[in-house]
């Protein structure tokens, strides 16, 4: 399948990404989202960046252009009926996401793939929400999208070939490298990442370091370019403590029992950089 128009459900951080850089690689994008303030949001947010890129001799000028115009904003899944495929950005919650493939897979064409960003819920149980399971796939974009090379492919036990086929030559049609996952919580990435950011927040719990030097620490001592409570802060707490709830309860082992430190700051509200306040203040 040759996509040709890619709807975007969810108009936030990810999904403005996805639609980005789906444009820029010259697919038509139609960005959804019921909040039609944040779709607004999100479209002139893309326009600032293809025209700083742009500024900056990253992109021709025509080009950045070009790729603001292939996307449009919507506030319903009809909109974007015409779609070839969509891929599902909204908050991690599997009763939201449900909804919204239930109401895609009305909206759009029979052949019309549905995927989802999820980073750790199971896209088998996604996928027996509708009524083509074969057609749902993940398709887990790296933060920020624009930057990140990775694309993680879930294939759910229903998923088929074709589906996947699709899915794959999208994402490397967007530039980005593939990686293939079985089914299972967390998926590749966040079955490991997660653990290592949660590990520092009982580390900051019990008093092992401060916040700045278990990021010093990790930081120069294993070459990564941020921190786990930095990184942590930037993915968002409340999105952290969800996939460690996913990983907890979908694999059933103790070591992946959420550090109480991080639920109590994402029960005051202190969610990161979001919320200009987590493990640091920004």
């Amino acid at each position: 399948m040759d996509v040709k128009t890619l709807a975007v459900v969810g108009a936030g951080q990810m999904g403005a990404g996805i639609a980005q850089v789906a444009a820029q690689s010259g697919v038509a994008v139609v960005l959804l989202d019921v909040n039609s303030e944040l779709v607004q949001k999100a479209l002139a947010g893309i326009r600032s960046q293809l025209e700083r890129a742009a500024g900056k001799g990253k992109l021709k000028p025509e080009e950045a252009q070009a790729a603001v115009a292939r996307i449009k904003g919507a506030s319903a899944a009809q909109d974007a009926s015409q779609a070839d495929f969509a891929v599902e950005a909204v908050t991690e919650n599997e009763v939201v996401k449900k909804k919204v493939f239930q109401d895609l897979s009305r909206a759009l064409r029979q052949d019309a793939i549905l995927a989802t960003n999820t980073s750790s819920i199971p896209i088998t149980r996604i996928a027996a929400s509708v009524e083509r399971p074969e057609r749902v796939i993940g398709m887990h974009f790296m933060n920020p999208v624009p930057v990140m090379q990775l694309v993680e492919i879930i294939r759910g036990a229903q998923t088929s070939d074709a589906t996947y086929a699709a899915t794959r030559a999208l994402a490397e049609k967007m530039g980005k490298t593939t990686v293939l996952s079985k089914d299972m919580p967390g998926f590749i990435v966040n079955r490991i990442l997660i653990p290592m950011l949660n590990e520092a927040c009982f580390a900051l719990q019990e008093g092992l370091a401060s916040a700045e030097d278990i990021d010093t620490a990790m930081k120069l001592g294993t070459n990564v370019p941020m921190g786990p409570l930095a990184l942590a802060d930037f993915i968002g707490l409340d999105t952290c403590l969800s996939i460690a709830e996913v990983l907890h309860k979908g694999l059933g082992e103790d070591k992946y029992r959420p550090a109480p430190l991080l639920r109590q700051y994402v029960d005051a509200g202190w969610l990161g950089r979001k919320t200009r306040r987590g493990f640091y203040s920004y």
